[in-house]
């Protein structure tokens, strides 16, 4: 087995991608999206952390967080699918062993402003790419309309064309 290296996130931003085991789509229902978010807020008085933007969809999520204290922020994701897991046994009242999550998580530790605008665009624009929605605005589970409201994304952004900043981008 390799072993992954992950580089301390020293005070920059994470984006993250985690996927449900064998893509299952865990995640579909509204339930399971509001369990999540749930969850992430649970951790975060834990793990303190900035969440800087997310999009949960039906097999996977993807986060771009700020780690507040020691950068580590492979524990935060760790406590974020063991608390998930073990949440959605009880709510589910599974009694045996099950596997939600795949082992590993992706991350990229952002390199500068562009580099979070890319990938914050990513994660929003995510639910179009997956036809979920044909406009960002219309998904619930992301981040997408905060930061719309705070002025940084234009009315109709995203709608009729992929973002050229993230066209390159393929973090599934």
């Amino acid at each position: 087995m390799t072993k992954i290296r992950r580089y301390p996130a020293d005070n920059r931003p994470v984006f993250i991608t985690a996927v449900c085991y064998r893509r299952k789509p865990i995640l579909a229902d509204a339930a399971e999206k509001a369990l999540l978010l749930s969850v992430m807020r649970e951790v975060k008085e834990n793990k303190p952390f900035r969440m800087l933007a997310y999009a949960v969809l039906e097999d996977h999520f993807h986060w771009l967080i700020l780690p507040e204290s020691d950068g580590s922020f492979s524990g935060i994701v760790q406590s974020v699918k063991l608390r998930f897991t073990h949440r959605w046994k009880r709510e589910h009242n599974a009694n045996q062993p099950v596997m939600l999550w795949q082992r590993r998580f992706w991350d990229h530790l952002i390199r500068d402003t562009d580099d979070l605008h890319r990938h914050m665009d990513y994660v929003h624009y995510n639910p179009v790419k997956h036809r979920l929605v044909s406009n960002p605005a219309d998904y619930l589970w992301s981040s997408f309309l905060a930061h719309q409201a705070k002025g940084r994304y234009p009315k109709g952004w995203g709608v009729q064309q992929t973002a050229d900043s993230i066209q390159a981008l393929n973090f599934e």
